[in-house]
């Protein structure tokens, strides 16, 4: 784990110049967390630019621009707990541990199991998983993860078919929001009492499908 580089200081201040970063506890965890440390060896050169990249097994690490968005749009805060489905290589789920902070918890799925290690290996260079403050499940995100339940927030990052699943409304705490993608667009789903939901849609977004085992 290296201080951050030029090269990703340049990307962070163009996504605030270009209004995708703005909250300053955000932009302090990209600064914090670096891109780099999550990108497979062969992809590093390209670990600054701002599009996603193969993590193999046909997944991706997202696009900056898209993770900075949908956090921003989350509104993680210090102390909560946080379901991040589809860990991929686990650099959103480094990211969250940096925002909840020592007294919060994200709990990473990932239903590959060489993506769960490479999550893991990866989140450990920041010593989360050490701290507790992070673990890495191996499961169908699309079921959500029952044992940690309820969530403050919850993110995805692979996108649902048709609408979000169920589950992960049922897992959610009154008072909290998930933010994930459905389709090609990034929807935001307050839950305001036991059974009420306020929707929001951003459009035009492209992510790796949700897979379910069913």
């Amino acid at each position: 784990m290296s201080p951050s580089s030029p090269e990703y200081e340049n990307l962070i201040d163009s996504l605030i110049r270009d209004g995708y970063l703005k909250t300053p506890e955000i932009i302090e965890a990209f600064k914090a967390i670096d891109r780099i440390d999550f990108v497979p060896e062969e992809y590093q050169a390209e670990a600054y630019i701002n599009a996603p990249l193969p993590i193999n097994f046909g997944q991706t690490i997202s696009q900056p621009l898209t993770v900075a968005f949908m956090l921003e749009l989350l509104e993680p805060k210090a102390g909560e707990k946080i379901l991040d489905v589809g860990a991929g290589s686990g650099w959103t789920a480094g990211l969250l541990a940096q925002l909840v902070g020592e007294e919060g918890k994200v709990i990473a799925i990932e239903r590959i199991p060489e993506l769960k290690e490479m999550a893991e290996k990866n989140v450990s260079k920041y010593n989360f998983i050490e701290k507790g403050i992070v673990q890495v499940i191996l499961a169908d995100g699309s079921k959500g993860y029952k044992k940690e339940a309820p969530y403050d927030r919850i993110i995805a990052g692979a996108a649902a078919k048709g609408d979000i699943p169920v589950y992960w409304k049922r897992q959610l705490k009154i008072g909290g929001r998930i933010v994930a993608p459905v389709e090609n667009s990034v929807f935001v789903i307050d839950k305001i009492g036991k059974n009420k939901y306020i929707q929001k849609e951003y459009f035009g977004f492209s992510f790796v499908p949700l897979i379910t085992n069913n």
